[in-house]
């Protein structure tokens, strides 16, 4: 039993990854499209959004299946797989965002609305590395690069700050840039809120691996 539990522990951690990766691709696409006013790549992020969905169900599916038919009675098998079920809401959460970031794209493409995308960029690599850091934590057993993926969360909060400042300027500047600032920080909106999921991957990790859990945030 033990043999076939810690089988399905080593399929879960590949799953896992292949979801967290699909979450980094999703926010590199969004922030492409961004980035080159991409509309088809805009399309094409709000339609790969679905495969996402389809990982968690997948991964939820095999998690419930595990429990009914092992029944851990390790307190620790039993934290693995009910982070595993948190993680991956936390996943599908980033996908649907950066979906949103796709269609929200999609209307300012329409405007031909331009603007200086130098920091949202930098959100949305570091948002996407968190996810994978996140990750590879649960894998790894890594209580320190789950802690630190929490601790990097300040890195897209200060990034969100600069531009809400830059957004505020804007506006005082020149009320007509005032559709285009609130569309700006929308999209920043957004990358901060995949980078706060990240963060609940971590403390899911955490939890894993020491019982200990901080309280998840909700959007």
């Amino acid at each position: 039993m033990r043999e076939n539990f810690d089988r399905f522990l080593s399929a879960l951690h590949s799953k896992l990854f292949e979801m967290a990766t699909m979450a980094e691709q999703i926010i590199a696409m969004s922030v492409k499209s961004l980035e080159q006013q991409d509309m088809i790549l805009a399309h094409d992020t709000m339609k790969f959004d679905q495969k996402i969905n389809d990982a968690e169900r997948e991964i939820e599916r095999e998690c419930l299946k595990c429990l009914l038919r092992y029944q851990p009675v390790v307190a620790e098998d039993l934290r693995r797989v009910s982070s595993a079920l948190k993680m991956i809401t936390d996943m599908e959460r980033i996908g649907d965002q950066a979906a949103d970031i796709a269609e929200l794209n999609i209307l300012l493409i329409s405007k031909n609305q331009h603007w200086d995308l130098s920091d949202i960029s930098e959100m949305a690599r570091a948002a996407a590395q968190m996810v994978t850091n996140a990750i590879d934590a649960y894998v790894r057993n890594d209580v320190d690069l789950a802690q630190s993926v929490i601790k990097s969360d300040d890195v897209i909060d200060d990034l969100f700050n600069k531009t809400r400042d830059k957004i505020i300027e804007e506006i005082a500047e020149d009320k007509a840039n005032g559709e285009k600032a609130i569309d700006t920080l929308m999209v920043a909106k957004y990358f901060e809120r995949i980078g706060d999921h990240a963060v609940n991957i971590a403390e899911w990790v955490v939890f894993a691996i020491t019982g200990v859990h901080k309280s998840e945030r909700i959007f």
